[in-house]
């Protein structure tokens, strides 16, 4: 469960980090980010500074693939403190070259596990380090409870602006966002239903861990921030789903984003439809600079037949499947365990 730290409330710089709420439908809105983990990056750090576990000489260091590597080192910056991140090849050459220029040093883990993967490499070159220098700040986005804590400024914008949010619609990676916004919307109306958005091949809601395309969402370890008793519906997006939908919203609505957002949308545009009087949120957490020569590049669309598919309807599943298809579940706040042996699927608040 979220919890709320000891520290002043949101001011005009947090508040400069919410979303524009952008109408995408007749009952959904877009909560556009620019950088959504700039929320618990700064949380996390200033929390840190407040209850002296991060010293002006301390080093952050924290494990990452993806955009909470880059609000790290933003924040890092205003800090002053210094900043090691260590990835993997997921984190793509300009991200890269971003996140050195703000200052931080990379610790790259070129060589995946004997299973293929690489959050444990990562894990055991980031204990190296910590091993090495004493004086460390992981701020352990997978299982700290200030990373859910941090949306709770989110939830209040979302209810100031739109009133009774119905339907929180979003992709789930660390579990902090989708977790930490939907228990802090619930304090508002207790109904509300929350769809987490994953793709095929990922281990968060019980399929087999093996190699995805589509990232920014999705993982290969069972992070502490997911609370699968938040959510009523998980949907698996795949890539090409996801791609059309990224596509469709720059050119429908001029939001440029990535594909994560994309496959969030795909899986919006389908709920607001299904449940025309319920009001949808979805969240759109990264921008699509780092997709220029992918997803929005025709030319490699068009070099595999799997990123030009036309999205259909996803098909109704009891049990996390595997498919590669576009599924959905009726998940119904239940324990992971509680799914994976269940024979016939629980009802739920919602559609």
């Amino acid at each position: 469960m979220a919890i709320r730290p000891a520290e002043p409330p949101a001011d005009a710089a947090t508040m400069d980090l919410l979303p524009r709420l952008v109408p995408l439908g007749a009952n959904l809105w877009g909560a556009s980010f620019t950088l959504m983990k700039l929320l618990p990056a700064r949380h996390i750090l200033a929390t840190a500074v407040h209850t002296g576990e991060l010293r002006p000489n301390t080093m952050i260091v924290e494990s990452t693939s993806g955009t909470f590597g880059l609000a790290l080192a933003v924040t890092a910056v205003h800090l002053r403190r210094r900043l090691t991140l260590v990835t993997d090849p997921a984190m793509d050459a300009r991200l890269c070259r971003r996140v050195a220029d703000l200052g931080a040093t990379i610790e790259m883990c070129a060589t995946p596990s004997a299973l293929g993967e690489y959050q444990t490499v990562r894990l055991a070159r980031l204990a190296q380090i910590r091993a090495r220098h004493p004086d460390t700040f992981w701020p352990r986005q997978y299982d700290n409870p200030l990373n859910p804590a941090s949306y709770a400024v989110l939830a209040d914008h979302l209810v100031d602006r739109l009133g009774a949010v119905d339907a929180l619609i979003g992709p789930v990676g660390s579990g902090g966002s989708m977790c930490g916004t939907a228990t802090a919307l619930r304090r508002h109306h207790s109904r509300l239903v929350a769809v987490a958005v994953d793709t095929p091949g990922s281990m968060l809601f019980g399929q087999r861990d093996r190699y995805r395309e589509l990232r920014g969402l999705g993982n290969s370890v069972l992070p502490a921030n997911l609370d699968h008793t938040a959510f009523d519906e998980v949907h698996w997006c795949p890539p090409g789903v996801a791609y059309h939908a990224t596509r469709w919203l720059h050119r429908r609505h001029a939001l440029f984003h990535g594909p994560t957002s994309g496959a969030a949308m795909a899986v919006a545009r389908w709920w607001s439809v299904r449940n025309p009087h319920m009001l949808a949120v979805v969240l759109l957490p990264d921008l699509g600079d780092r997709y220029l020569d992918t997803v929005y590049d025709d030319g490699w669309l068009d070099a595999e037949p799997s990123r030009r598919v036309v999205p259909t309807e996803p098909s109704e599943v009891t049990r996390p499947t595997g498919t590669p298809d576009w599924t959905w579940i009726r998940w119904a706040r239940r324990r992971l365990p509680e799914v994976l042996d269940a024979d016939e699927p629980a009802g739920f608040p919602g559609s």
